[in-house]
């Protein structure tokens, strides 16, 4: 049974039918769908400047994928803190209990702080992250495409992820570890935890929103939040997942968002 209502913070497929078109964006705009969003997507959208700036020194290739530096170490140090900060976010705005299950604190409730990749990997099964695909439209050569969840599909790590705790950790041994390739996975990570939840929309002051737009491009694929990357979004939401609502009518109700349980995903 599909849901008749949006999630907090969870942007994903919606049932065609009357004013689906605008029912698939419209509440994502709505002041209660998530705190302070701004401020993620600007994060991102500063980020993604920075790169661009490293672009003018590290052509983005495959032949230099294996490159790294300070300023690759830094952009992935950022972009791995804003997918924490943006998955605490997701978490903390549904439902989310976690406790210690073993040890003397064993049944005690389990501090923020102390939140891991485990607790996100749930927001995958939600937002459907490893099925989201990220473009790079001026890379040479033929790994510009990235999937930056796939791992997850196989229950696998994160390489990138893994990467930036290596290096951030141990930098004088795991220097290399900040690679072009990796950093690159990173911001592409971060972009597709944004996209899930808000898909195209950065809320820029003075701006018009990007939502529902649709134009003419020399590209195949669609640009992304920020306008530099470009995005595939998920195609293979099951029916029973996806949104089916009438936001026109909706918007007009309260409450009009239903909350995820994360304590019952496992």
């Amino acid at each position: 049974m599909s849901h008749d209502k949006p999630f907090y913070r969870n942007y994903r497929a919606i049932v065609e039918g009357p004013n689906s078109g605008y029912s698939d964006w419209a509440y994502i705009v709505d002041q209660e769908y998530a705190l302070a969003r701004e401020h993620y997507t600007r994060a991102f959208k500063i980020i993604q400047s920075d790169l661009i700036k490293c672009f003018e020194y590290i052509e983005p290739a495959d032949v230099n994928n294996d490159t790294y530096s300070f300023r690759t170490h830094e952009l992935l140090m950022r972009a791995c803190m804003e997918v924490e900060a943006n998955f605490k976010a997701i978490l903390k705005e549904n439902i989310f209990n976690p406790v210690f299950t073993s040890g003397n604190k064993s049944g005690q409730p389990r501090p923020e702080k102390s939140w891991n990749i485990n607790d996100y990997k749930k927001v995958n099964k939600t937002h459907r992250l490893s099925s989201y695909v990220v473009h790079i439209p001026i890379w040479s050569g033929s790994l510009g495409v990235i999937k930056p969840f796939e791992e997850w599909n196989s229950n696998g790590s994160l390489t990138w992820y893994q990467a930036y705790n290596k290096s951030k950790h141990d930098r004088h041994n795991e220097f290399s570890h900040a690679s072009l390739k990796n950093m690159i996975a990173a911001i592409s990570g971060l972009l597709v935890l944004l996209s899930s939840q808000f898909r195209t929309e950065s809320f820029t002051p003075g701006e018009g929103s990007s939502l529902g737009v649709n134009v003419d491009s020399y590209y195949d694929t669609q640009p992304a939040l920020g306008g530099f990357f470009h995005i595939e979004f998920p195609d293979d939401w099951p029916v029973s997942e996806k949104y089916d609502f009438d936001w026109s009518q909706l918007k007009q109700q309260s409450p009009r968002f239903n909350k995820i349980d994360y304590d019952a995903i496992t």
